[in-house]
């Protein structure tokens, strides 16, 4: 799939991610960052795909799931 450039719709993206990010929430934080990852696809000054999106959005989930990323680890 194919998304055309549209800053208006990057800026617009990013400025809810921002409110979202500021408002009280327990996700809100994760939930304004794969905003912003998604308004990526319609910056013309990104180079990134629905799939490099999905992606990275998945390896956002299994972090969380895994309750971050330290959990389980010796390093803190």
């Amino acid at each position: 799939m194919s998304i055309d450039d549209d800053p208006e719709t990057a800026v617009t993206l990013r400025s809810i991610a921002e409110e979202i990010r500021q408002s009280e929430g327990t996700n809100n934080e994760q939930i304004a960052a794969m905003l912003y990852r998604v308004s990526d696809l319609y910056d013309p000054a990104e180079s990134t795909t629905t799939q490099d999106i999905y992606l990275n959005m998945r390896n956002i989930l299994n972090v969380k799931e895994r309750g971050g990323l330290h959990r389980g680890s010796d390093s803190k």
